[in-house]
């Protein structure tokens, strides 16, 4: 059984329900807090134990590439003022940790994972989407990678959401259940809500294994117009082991405006520089 040393991230979407903030800027370098998301996501891959980022980009995303790369003049500025580069250590890739590849074409996530292959090639290989803000000790991968060394084929986290609004997601057809994995027996991209087979919703973490780019080679449209990813797995269940990893910890859809000020607001009341005089704030906010 291979490990997972490879992730792909696509990060060629336009960001438009963030307009205007993201006319110039990527929507993965918004901010929570003090770190873009695509760092945080980069950091869960880390600790997982990977060691190559691919990056699957668009026009317009060269921040994101800037920001994995060293900045000479930043540096030494900072370290002829006397200040410490810790915080610059994470946001260093080098050239054999990273790679970048264009999604010319805005056809979905399916053909954005497909874009990589090259780079991926024979390899089981993980996939972050870094609006999908994942927050826990270990971090969602981690869990995923544990789960992955004991059952091997594809694995997709998952998260239990109320039933009315599993119309907004893929949703999993659940099988046998041990713990926090559930064997996956059926991929729905946004069903109706009389239609979902239950209300474990995927969450934008997934293991997968190599077929998948043969799958999604000859994939059709689907939902959107789009080409999907859930309907390429759901073409591969029956074929190789799938499972699903419930996630022991917090997500927040920062795809969305109010999941972005909650996790903005989660995170801060949650560190030791800052959370005492957040808490205060809002509690006087709240109280007039």
């Amino acid at each position: 059984m291979k490990p997972i040393r490879k992730a792909v991230f696509p990060v060629a979407g336009l960001g438009t329900r963030f307009l205007p903030a993201t006319k110039a800027i990527p929507k993965e370098m918004l901010p929570i807090v003090d770190r873009p998301l695509i760092q945080y996501a980069v950091d869960e891959a880390r600790e997982a134990g990977i060691e190559q980022m691919i990056f699957v980009t668009g026009r317009g995303k060269s921040a994101i590439e800037d920001h994995f790369d060293i900045a000479f003049e930043l540096e030494k500025t900072m370290a002829e003022r006397g200040k410490s580069l810790e915080v610059l250590e994470p946001t260093r890739l080098g050239p054999g940790n990273c790679a970048y590849v264009r999604q010319q074409e805005p056809l979905g996530l399916g053909h954005a994972i497909w874009c990589a292959r090259a780079i991926v090639g024979d390899e089981p290989f993980a996939i972050f989407l870094p609006d999908e803000f994942m927050v826990g000790s270990p971090g969602c991968m981690k869990q995923m990678v544990e789960a992955y060394n004991r059952l091997g084929g594809n694995l997709i986290s998952v998260l239990e959401v109320p039933r009315e609004t599993v119309s907004s997601y893929g949703v999993i057809a659940p099988g046998a259940r041990d713990g926090d994995i559930t064997e996956v027996t059926g991929l729905v991209e946004k069903p109706k809500v009389e239609d979902a087979p239950s209300n474990l919703i995927i969450s934008g973490r997934y293991i997968l294994q190599p077929e998948v780019m043969r799958t999604l080679e000859n994939q059709e449209k689907g939902a959107g117009e789009e080409i999907q990813l859930t309907d390429a797995m759901a073409r591969m269940i029956g074929t190789q082991p799938f499972h699903a990893v419930t996630f022991a910890g917090k997500r927040y859809d920062c795809g969305s405006k109010v999941g972005y000020v909650q996790a903005n607001l989660a995170i801060a009341l949650a560190r030791d520089d800052m959370g005492e005089e957040i808490r205060a704030f809002a509690l006087d906010l709240l109280a007039n």
